[in-house]
């Protein structure tokens, strides 16, 4: 199993530079960020110094979207990077939450997503794509290559994943859910007549390694409304039961609205209706005992790597106890 870590793109842009290094000398693989550029600076101006910072990890957005960059830009920017220091870059990709809704708009269509990833990974690799009526290449590419892996929760979104997608992004720890989503996007991707071994599969989900659950309660809470707002909407198309597994949209039932001022934010006001169970659920918590066992669950389903995410008051002491108690057991 791999381990990455996401990051937000808080400023100053220093800082997320130097845990990305750190990361990768705790023995992380992946360093991913955030994409949401009024909440936060822009990604992909940091992925240049994280790169030149460090040696091996690779980097990108989780997740970005086909709405706030044109495709083409994208596959530029990723292009580029991969240039630069020899394609060390991912693409993370959904239909767009934060960065879409903080501009009044909606999120993409699923047709959307399954024409954007194929035209930014063409692009990205210096093959030559059909977009918007025209044949376009970067003809400066050589060698070029890039993953591109899909997050998604609802059916029509997990279908599309496994017809496109090099990978799949879960965000939320929960080995059930995951196991059911895994089993959606492989048979998707056989009904596609493609080899469902060839799709990675990432869980990713808020870690804290301490003793305090009350307290890393309380600090990761807010990821549960952040699952919360793609879960309300799956539950508007699809409803509360039948082909969505009822332990992902039971818990929002007390979901009064959301201020995306606070989104990904330790102590979001928005997120009391989250319960501890779903908090104890959706991440992990607890000693490193606690996270290698869940790890093990993960591992044991499928899931080729854990995304941590930092949004909390303990990065750093988190950060060293995957590297010294967790990473080397896997």
């Amino acid at each position: 199993m791999d381990f990455g870590v996401v990051f937000q793109c808080d400023p100053p842009a220093s800082a997320v530079v130097e845990l990305a290094r750190k990361a990768e000398e705790a023995g992380f693989s992946h360093v991913w960020t955030f994409d949401s550029h009024l909440l936060w600076e822009e990604p992909f101006v940091i992925y240049s110094q994280i790169l030149a910072t460090t040696e091996r990890v690779i980097v990108g957005p989780m997740v970005t979207n086909p709405g706030t960059r044109d495709w083409t830009v994208i596959a530029s920017q990723f292009a580029t990077l991969n240039e630069m220091f020899g394609n060390r870059t991912i693409c993370g990709i959904g239909r767009g939450d934060s960065a879409l809704r903080t501009l009044g708009a909606k999120p993409g269509t699923i047709d959307e997503l399954k024409q954007c990833v194929e035209v930014v990974r063409e692009l990205a690799a210096g093959r030559t794509v059909e977009y918007r009526g025209r044949q376009l290449k970067f003809a400066w590419v050589e060698n070029g290559a890039l993953e591109v892996w899909v997050a998604a929760y609802g059916p029509k979104a997990l279908a599309a994943t496994g017809e496109v997608g090099d990978g799949y992004i879960l965000q939320l720890a929960d080995p059930d859910i995951a196991a059911w989503m895994i089993a959606a996007v492989r048979r998707s991707a056989e009904q596609a007549g493609r080899d469902p071994a060839t799709i990675k599969f990432c869980v990713a989900a808020p870690a804290y390694v301490g003793d305090d659950l009350g307290h890393q309660r309380d600090q990761t809470r807010w990821f549960g409304g952040m699952v919360g707002n793609h879960v309300a909407d799956i539950v508007e198309r699809y409803g509360s039961s039948g082909e969505i597994p009822r332990a992902l949209t039971d818990y929002i039932a007390g979901r009064k609205g959301y201020d995306y001022a606070e989104h990904g934010r330790a102590g979001n006001t928005h997120t009391d209706f989250v319960p501890d169970e779903v908090v104890d659920r959706f991440c992990l918590l607890g000693p490193a005992e606690n996270h290698l066992a869940r790890l093990e669950e993960l591992k044991a389903i499928g899931v080729d790597q854990f995304a941590l995410y930092l949004q909390h008051d303990a990065k750093e002491d988190t950060l060293a106890a995957y590297g010294k108690d967790i990473i080397p057991a896997f």
